[in-house]
């Protein structure tokens, strides 16, 4: 069977001591995972990755797997030759043939000479395919530093040559870490903090609180978008939907008004801590922004805190919008984000929040609305869907 190549260069993994190999055989799942049912055959050399997959896997198939993949911080379809001048040569031309060197700019040539016993040093080796290149494209110049086009050659077991380099999104792979849960709302925030924790290495189930008829069928469709263009990050997810209405009705009519929004809160860790203890996860991740918002001031989140024994990690905590904006639009999902389906804390939410509680007082608040029983049915009652490390529902 007829297998493309593509060499796959890791980042921080290759820093990892005595267990970098569970981190580099859990990469090397992840992308077996991304390409199936496409055969492939992955080895790893010094600082890179080399996947043989199948001729019948479509480029863009490959390339959305190798760019949502955590690990990687680079990677390109690549040409593989014996090492010896001639052929090197000869296959660079081949790769010149089809690359997509503009006809105007400049141009480098970027050698790794990984094997030293190879004859040629690595500065004769840029100066032959140099001029190589200026036999295809006779237009370009040189430029070492900001070259628009690189031809790129390593020599290692064999000779490995390529000419377009695209980024990865670096990090560590995805269940390395352990598993979180995280509250996913229809907002910009919870999906970019999904994905940072991911980045980290974690793999994450999410929590959505769905609260009809006061939030509409469509405010969870747009979740369920937001979980499936995380999920190729996160390599595969479930969704937790749990409809919390009869609870936030019973808050709303007897507790205290400007402390609703903390008791929503509150009432939300208290049914995500007991789903991550069915799920042996280990944490639970929020979009929270330090101030972002009236539940998110550090009265606010020490409250938060004070329901549950369970770490909660905030990846957002100090970044401004405009910063979280930026990573959503890279995660793809800042257009989904911003469609105008509010959430269920939107809709509940008071005129006039309360901004720094006291922690014992509002938890003293929070006990005597005993909304044990209907914590314990929503968790009961809710719905799991999932998703595949391609974002697919399964």
């Amino acid at each position: 069977m007829d297998k493309k190549l593509y060499l796959i260069k890791e980042g921080e993994i290759s820093l990892k001591g005595g267990n970098r190999a569970l981190f580099e055989k859990k990469l090397r799942n992840n992308i077996k995972h991304k390409i199936k049912p496409y055969a492939s055959t992955i080895e790893r050399q010094k600082g890179r990755i080399f996947a043989y997959i199948d001729s019948q896997c479509p480029d863009s198939v490959i390339e959305k797997a190798l760019s949502t993949t955590f690990g990687i911080t680079g990677f390109a379809k690549a040409f593989v030759t014996n090492k010896n001048i001639e052929d090197i040569l000869k296959t660079a031309r081949e790769a010149l043939n089809v690359c997509n060197f503009s006809q105007r700019g400049t141009f480098r040539v970027h050698v790794v000479r990984e094997d030293k016993s190879f004859p040629f040093s690595s500065k004769e080796l840029a100066i032959k395919l140099a001029e190589l290149v200026h036999e295809s494209f006779p237009l370009l110049t040189v430029d070492l530093d900001n070259a628009n086009n690189t031809l790129y050659l390593e020599v290692r077991k064999e000779a490995y040559i390529y000419t377009s380099d695209q980024k990865g999104p670096g990090g560590l792979p995805s269940g390395t870490s352990g598993l979180g849960m995280l509250l996913l709302s229809g907002g910009i925030d919870s999906p970019v903090a999904g994905a940072l924790m991911a980045k980290r290495g974690m793999k994450l189930d999410c929590i959505y609180f769905h609260a009809y008829p006061y939030t509409s069928d469509m405010a969870l469709e747009k979740v369920k978008t937001l979980a499936s263009l995380i999920s190729p990050y996160l390599q595969g997810t479930r969704l937790h939907i749990v409809s919390f209405t009869k609870g936030q009705e019973y808050i709303r009519d007897h507790g205290n008004e400007e402390e609703a929004t903390l008791m929503f809160r509150a009432s939300m860790v208290r049914i995500s801590e007991q789903i991550a203890l069915e799920s042996d996860a280990k944490t639970l991740v929020t979009g929270e922004a330090l101030s972002q918002v009236a539940s998110q001031t550090l009265d606010a989140m020490a409250f938060t805190d004070s329901m549950t024994d369970m770490l909660i990690l905030r990846p957002l905590v100090g970044m401004d919008k405009d910063e979280i904006v930026r990573l959503a639009k890279g995660y793809g999902t800042y257009e989904t984000s911003i469609l105008p389906y509010e959430d269920s804390c939107v809709v509940f939410a008071p005129k006039h929040p309360i901004t720094r509680p006291n922690k014992s007082v509002v938890k003293e608040h929070f006990d005597s609305l005993k909304l044990d029983e209907l914590i314990s049915q929503a968790v009961k009652e809710r719905e799991i869907i999932e998703y595949d490390a391609n974002g697919n529902l399964i």
